[in-house]
């Protein structure tokens, strides 16, 4: 039997090298995120009082919706796979579902990792001027990289659960919902106050507080460890989901 990481790696490549036959796609899951960082930034940054340059409060929320787009692309080229027939050939060859998945939420690290810098650039290039140390960019690079992990598993779940492509594009809606009701691009404060328990408590509102105080050099508080378990937990239940639902639709 083929070794799983070495079929996940190569699994992998299959779904980058499909990503970049689809330039439309690839584009727009790169200029998406961007092209609403700006709007905030230039449209509607000049009415809300953040108490900073708006620049600065928002690029971390840009980075999770910019996550979100990347995910979204996950589950829809999983769906397609269980529905395409590629799946029996994958398995006549002995590869099983863990390195199928595991190399489509590979891929999707990859491409997501991609437009996240892209994001952080033209941040920079706009005014963004990050404040922190070596250990601080570095344990914000890692939490990054633990959310969109996260995410990921849970897109490949939703690729299983959907039976269509447009389906699964549909289930991802929420990830690229979630932003809007934490504290990604307003403060929670200035919300409706039935809507706080929500803003304050759901997985994001943790992780975008600690990448801008991890970014800005400012006291982070329990956040980081809070965003820490939500991914660990959100992981953790796709990743089973996704193995249950797999062995169900290949019986």
């Amino acid at each position: 039997m083929t070794a799983v990481p070495v079929s996940a790696l190569t699994l992998a490549g299959r779904s980058l090298r499909i990503s970049s036959r689809r330039p439309d796609a690839l584009i727009a899951a790169l200029m998406l995120p961007v092209m609403l960082m700006l709007i905030f930034v230039y449209f509607f940054g000049g009415a809300i009082d953040t108490g900073t340059a708006y620049v600065t409060y928002v690029v971390p929320g840009a980075m999770l919706l910019c996550a979100g787009f990347g995910a979204a692309s996950t589950a829809v080229s999983v769906t397609e796979d269980m529905t395409n027939g590629v799946i029996d050939r994958f398995r006549a060859l002995d590869i099983g579902g863990i390195p199928v998945l595991a190399g489509h939420v590979a891929a999707s690290v990859v491409r997501n990792l991609v437009s996240t810098t892209l994001v952080l650039a033209v941040a920079l290039a706009i005014g963004f001027r990050p404040q922190a140390g070596p250990a601080a960019f570095l344990a914000a690079a890692g939490l990054l990289l633990t959310y969109i992990t996260a995410i990921s598993w849970l897109a490949a779940a939703l690729g299983l659960l959907a039976r269509t492509p447009e389906a699964a594009g549909g289930f991802t809606f929420l990830m690229m919902f979630l932003p809007y009701p934490s504290s990604a691009f307003v403060p929670i404060e200035t919300m409706p106050g039935w809507l706080h328990g929500f803003a304050d408590h759901q997985p994001l509102t943790p992780v975008i507080e600690s990448l801008r105080a991890l970014l800005l050099a400012q006291p982070a508080g329990d956040a980081p460890w809070i965003a820490l378990t939500w991914c660990a937990g959100i992981t953790a239940a796709a990743m089973t989901l996704a193995a249950v639902l797999f062995r169900g639709r290949t019986r």
